[in-house]
């Protein structure tokens, strides 16, 4: 399991997931609109074909930073 921070710039909110989880699953299910803003994972852009990508394909290890940013 890792620790995400998940949010906006402006609201954000510590969550456990699954390394396996996708970064466009873990948006869907704490309702961040991914395509209004840019999504950014530790500070690196994520681009939209890698949104079906999980934690573990980005090598994530115990926490992370995923945040959409307008």
């Amino acid at each position: 399991m890792i620790k995400v921070t998940i949010g906006t710039n402006t609201n954000r909110k510590s969550i456990t997931l699954n390394p396996n989880t996708t970064i466009r699953e873990a948006l869907e299910a704490n309702n961040i609109d991914y395509s209004t803003g840019g999504i950014h994972l530790d500070g690196l852009a994520v681009a939209g074909a890698d949104l079906d990508k999980s934690f573990a394909d980005f090598g994530v290890g115990e926490s992370c930073y995923l945040v959409s940013v307008v």
